[in-house]
């Protein structure tokens, strides 16, 4: 067994006593009672002390937070609800109100990246849609937290629980995918389709996901066929020690998808610490504040399971198996083909650094058998791949038109009488922010 984890945890655990020593010493020194705290320096030492507990902690699962959104123009309350469990995710729905004016509106679940960060990542993508939808998203468990007993997840298991949720949530459910569950929600669709199953969600609506990382290869992606699946196994893959109830799981460690997430942007990481400790030492509260709610959020981290992170890379990075139409579900075809019922809706960044522009678009021109009015590309220009599901861009131009396009396809519509069609189609484009 490696000891790799072992070591991290260790390291935590040596570093606890100081850790502890230095928070003491913090709270001593801001003590308002105490007459050495409006001295330089002793808003410098306690600056220093912070700074020091805070890159040494261990960061826990943050809340959602979301206590209250409006509906119909009232202000109401909002709280949390269970809807679905499994031992890997768990659905959390936002149930808004009482209301003086109850109103119906789309079901909408949000499926929440398995890549390292927790579902409450996209708090702000979850506020945007609950005043117009109601509101469920998958809460990913870190795989640290499961027992050996409960046993394996990869890809299947990924693409089976994307399907049970459509078969027990719905009917009419509409699907939101933020980036890497692009995939396999896409595939569960097209599983749903190929089987003729009534689940079959009213819309999907995938966000810098990437569907074909062939187009507009990031470095994200070139690392992947670069250094190959086997290279991944031997060098990211760890057994999680005793302590934690997964105890011999072997996984993609959170903390060494964080190191790569700090590295890619090293400078600026470092620099927004320094601006923290000059915070603290000039008592300017609010910008130190803000820097607390972001770094809280980055640095809490959930470990994968060996085999989902695996074949991901494999399946989705390297070899590139569902547009070459060669992906397999439980030894079934996922075959784009046939969707037909599904309206798509794909979404990406103009400086998406993670998955490179035409990649999600790439959804739409895999299934030609979706007619032309089930199908909307929106190209948001002037942000990232963060700036796809939140910020200001995001409220103020990207979730009014998927609340658009959701609204368009909530209803079923009669089918009309078609023959079958297999050529390639344009999809339709909006106009581009």
């Amino acid at each position: 067994m490696d000891l790799a984890y072992f070591w991290y945890d260790a390291a935590h655990a040596m570093l606890a006593p100081a850790r502890a020593a230095t928070d003491l010493t913090r709270v001593a020194l801001n003590n308002s009672f105490n007459p050495l705290s409006y001295t330089p320096a002793a808003r410098t030492m306690a600056a220093a002390c912070e700074m020091f507990e805070r890159t040494t902690r261990r960061y826990a699962k943050p809340e959602f937070g979301l206590t209250s959104t409006l509906l119909g123009g009232e202000r109401v309350p909002v709280t949390e609800e269970i809807v679905w469990s499994r031992p890997f995710c768990r659905v959390t729905a936002f149930r808004r109100g009482p209301t003086t004016h109850p109103v119906q509106q789309p079901k909408l679940l949000i499926i929440a990246p398995m890549s390292g960060h927790y579902a409450t990542l996209l708090r702000g993508t979850v506020e945007a849609f609950l005043p117009t939808h109601e509101v469920m998203i998958t809460d990913w468990t870190d795989a640290s937290m499961v027992p050996l007993a409960e046993g394996h997840f990869d890809l299947d298991e990924y693409i089976d629980y994307v399907m049970d949720m459509c078969r027990d949530l719905g009917p009419n459910l509409h699907l939101l995918a933020v980036c890497q569950p692009s995939v396999p929600a896409i595939a569960a669709v097209a599983r749903l389709e190929a089987e003729n199953e009534p689940a079959i969600p009213r819309s999907l609506t995938v966000m810098g996901g990437p569907i074909d990382t062939r187009r507009s290869p990031t470095a994200v992606n070139q690392l992947a066929e670069e250094r190959g699946v086997e290279w991944f196994r031997q060098n990211c893959i760890h057994t999680v020690p005793f302590g934690h109830p997964g105890f011999g799981r072997h996984v993609y460690p959170g903390f060494l998808q964080l190191s790569g997430f700090m590295a890619m942007n090293l400078d600026r990481h470092l620099t927004a610490h320094r601006h923290m400790f000059n915070h603290l030492v000039s008592g300017d509260g609010d910008a130190a504040e803000k820097h607390r709610e972001f770094y809280d959020e980055y640095l809490a981290v959930m470990d994968l399971t060996a085999e989902f992170y695996l074949e991901t890379v494999a399946k989705v990075f390297v070899d590139h198996e569902l547009p070459k139409g060669e992906m397999l579900h439980r030894g079934e075809p996922v075959d784009l083909l046939a969707i037909r019922r599904c309206a798509i809706m794909a979404v990406e960044g103009e400086k998406d650094d993670i998955s490179g522009v035409g990649q999600t678009l790439a959804a739409l021109e895999l299934t030609p058998n979706l007619a032309d009015d089930k199908k909307v590309y929106y190209l948001q220009k002037g942000v990232g791949h963060y700036g796809v599901f939140n910020g200001s861009r995001f409220r103020a131009e990207i979730a009014p038109r998927i609340c658009d396009f959701i609204a368009t396809h909530d209803q079923p519509k009669p089918a009309a009488v078609k023959p079958p069609v297999t050529k390639m189609r344009r999809p339709k484009l909006v106009a581009v922010g």
